[in-house]
Formats: structure tokens, C-alpha cells, sequence
């Protein structure tokens, strides 16, 4: 074992464990009332913002970025054009200053961190030891490290407070041709670039104690061996660049587009894209946000169930033999349960939401169903016919 490491030896009696299951079936049944909440809602949700884009997609006209046409006022716009800027935006403590759209200040600190790691075994009468190894090592954060929160805080004592904190800012003026980007439409720029800080201008300022390494801001004494303490600040920015939008004109900005639904449509692409490209790029991150959230919920089904049923495993484990059979009894039926909920609670939203499409598919599937059904029986082989017992009478003979 390391000698950096601390290690923890817990024990919990049978009747905590019972307790303590009994609260997990409360949290249980609140988490798989959650899950189908969320399954539910998700469904709803991703088919409101494809009918909103499919709407959008039908109402959109492409416009050109050199002149704002009165024309246009109040319909659904694409363009695309060079986001430009003549703002000059300064770091107010380190003075960097770059003529761009956005520019942000990243600090980290050189800390100690934590790591844990725990195994429990149950014990005959259902009580459990938990054995936990606290592990150290040193690295770059960007957020404080309590270390009086530590198992072992001796030798691992980490700073009060950052050197200097995260910092950004946003130019107000940013011009597409003859429109100007409405605020949503900046804070939606994220391709951030590092600065080089070799390139800065001379209002460049370094602290005491502070020097340039590379395209970042040293503080410490060596950047080759960081010391606990020693924070390093990186600066980034997003430049002038080509981007595409899809928005409601209005006057020579921007607002969303309202769908009848109520869904909000507003589309910006760093580069050049037609009002086709950006619309299927929409409708991808659509569908890959609602796979996402049904795994989500799939997850937090499964936990739950897998809580409900606690209390069977704690009161089967006072032999751990029994307790890890009911165990693993409760995954699956917790899986079971999980996959025909998960996919009633999708099947019944999409009907919900979709009542031809969805229902089209319940149709199809119970016919599937109906049709295995029939084949399976079609396939069946006759039972034979039993002899008849020794001594039995022979069987009458056919009527006339």
C-alpha cells in the first residue's frame, strides 16, 4: 500500500441495514416516479421541437447578410455572412487585450485531491464490514479543494482561496454585413481559440512572482516542478469568424422564431451552411438529446426498482450466500420491470403525442405478436394417439 493513503474500516449492523432499505423503498418509488415522468415528458418534448423545425423549415427565407431588406421584417431569415467586430475587449487585471467577439481568463491551481475507494462484505447475521483506501496526489484544478474536508487533512493542506478567478467578457457590437447578433445569439458562440500571450500587446501586465511559460501566466517558481499553491492562467477568445443563422428578423437584429406550438426556433453555426443543412443539424442534436434523456431515465428506473426491492436482499443476507442470490434475483427482475415499463411509458407518450404514428406502431406490433402466435401454433406437432391399455375392450365400431 502506498504511503500516501489513509484507510478507513467501517462496520454496519444488520438493523441499520434493514433501516436504512426501508428509507431506500421511499427513494425508490419517488426515483422510478421520476424516471417515468422523464421518459414521459422527453417524448413529449423531442416531438414539440421536431414539428417546430419541421415548421421552420417550411417557412424559412434565405436573405443576403449586406443589406437589411424592410421587406423581410418579422419572417423567418437565413443567412450567413462574417461575424465581425471593431471592439477591443481587455482583461482588467493582466491587461491582455484582443480585438475579438468573446474573451475569457482560466485559472487553475496545483492541489491535493482525494480519491476513494471502498469494498464491503457482508458478514453472517447481515451485518457488512466496509473497508474504504483514501489515496493522494497532486494535479491542476480549476475550482478549490477544501482539504479540511479530507479523510487525512495532515500533509495534504491545500490554499484558502484561488490566486484570481475565471473571468470572461462579451463585445456589445457584433455586425453580420448590415445586422447586428442579438445578445442569445452571442452567448450561443462557444468556439473558443487560445491567445498567445506572446503575441499580447504591451499593456501585458505580470504580478510579482509571475512570468510567462508558454501561451500562459505562471505564478510560482518553477513551471517544470509545480508546487502546491502554483496556479497557471490561460486566456482564450472567440474571433471574428464566418457563421450562418436562422432567426426572425427584426429590424437589423434577431429574435426566436415562435412555432405554433409555443417552441422556440434559433439556429447559429460557426462556418457556411444553407437553411437545409442547419435545420438537419438541429433535428440531429434533437434526436441525440432525447436518446440521451431516455437513458437517463432507463438508468434511474433501474435504480429505483433496484431500492424498492432492497429490503428483500438485507433480509435475506443474514446468510450472505442467500443474500447475493436474492441479489442478483433483484437485477433481474428490476430489469425486467425497467425495459416493459420504459418501453409501455414511450410507446404510450408516442400515442399521446403521435396518435397516428404511434398508434400504427402498437397495431404493428400486436399483429407481429398475433402472427408469431398463430405460427407457433400452425408449427405445433399432433400428439400421438395412445395405445390402448392391455385388456381394455377394442373400441366400438363405426356407426353404419
Amino acid at each position: 500500500m502506498s504511503e500516501d493513503s489513509y484507510r478507513e474500516v467501517s462496520s454496519q449492523s444488520w438493523g441499520s441495514r434493514l433501516v436504512s432499505s426501508l428509507t431506500g423503498m421511499l427513494v425508490g418509488i419517488v426515483l422510478v416516479a421520476v424516471a417515468v415522468g422523464l421518459l414521459w415528458w422527453n417524448e413529449g418534448r423531442a416531438v414539440n421541437r421536431a414539428r417546430a423545425l419541421e415548421e421552420g423549415l417550411g417557412q424559412v427565407v434565405s436573405v443576403a447578410a449586406d443589406r437589411v431588406d424592410a421587406a423581410n421584417q418579422g419572417l423567418l431569415v437565413h443567412l450567413s455572412g462574417h461575424a465581425d467586430t471593431d471592439e477591443s475587449l481587455t482583461d482588467p487585471v493582466f491587461g491582455v487585450t484582443e480585438q475579438a467577439i468573446k474573451l475569457r481568463r482560466s485559472v487553475e491551481m496545483y492541489q491535493w485531491r482525494e480519491h476513494s475507494q471502498s469494498e464491503t462484505r457482508e458478514k453472517l447475521g447481515g451485518g457488512t464490514e466496509t473497508v474504504t483506501t483514501y489515496t493522494y496526489d497532486r494535479g491542476w484544478e480549476s475550482s478549490l479543494i477544501s482539504s479540511s474536508n479530507f479523510k487525512k487533512p495532515g500533509g495534504h493542506a491545500n490554499p484558502g482561496r484561488m490566486p484570481y478567478e475565471d473571468w470572461s467578457q462579451t463585445a456589445n457590437n457584433v455586425e453580420v454585413g448590415a445586422f447586428r447578433l442579438s445578445r442569445d445569439q452571442l452567448a450561443s458562440l462557444s468556439n473558443f481559440n487560445p491567445v498567445d500571450l506572446n503575441d499580447a500587446t504591451p499593456g501585458l501586465t505580470l504580478p510579482a512572482g509571475a512570468e510567462l511559460s508558454g501561451s500562459e501566466i505562471y505564478l510560482g517558481q518553477n513551471p517544470g516542478a509545480p508546487e502546491i499553491g502554483d496556479a497557471r492562467i490561460q486566456f482564450a477568445a472567440v474571433t471574428p469568424q464566418d457563421i450562418s443563422l436562422v432567426a426572425v428578423q427584426k429590424g437589423n437584429s434577431f429574435v426566436p422564431y415562435q412555432a405554433s406550438n409555443g417552441n422556440e426556433v434559433s439556429l447559429l453555426e460557426s462556418g457556411t451552411y444553407s437553411a437545409q443543412e442547419m435545420f438537419q443539424k438541429a433535428q440531429d442534436s434533437n434526436r441525440q438529446l432525447t436518446w440521451i434523456l431516455r437513458l437517463v431515465g432507463v438508468v434511474a428506473m433501474f435504480i429505483g426498482f433496484t431500492m424498492l426491492f432492497g429490503t428483500l436482499r438485507v433480509l435475506a443476507a443474514v446468510v450472505p450466500m442467500f443474500g447475493r442470490l436474492v441479489g442478483g434475483a433483484i437485477g433481474l427482475v428490476a430489469g425486467i420491470l425497467t425495459a416493459t415499463i420504459s418501453l409501455v411509458t414511450i410507446a404510450l407518450a408516442w400515442i399521446f403525442y403521435r396518435p397516428l404514428l404511434g398508434g400504427g406502431m402498437l397495431v404493428l406490433g400486436l399483429a407481429l405478436l398475433f402472427g408469431l402466435k398463430r405460427a407457433g401454433k400452425a408449427k405445433a406437432p399432433a400428439a400421438p394417439d395412445m395405445p390402448a391399455a392391455a385388456g381394455s375392450p377394442p373400441p366400438p365400431p363405426p356407426p353404419a
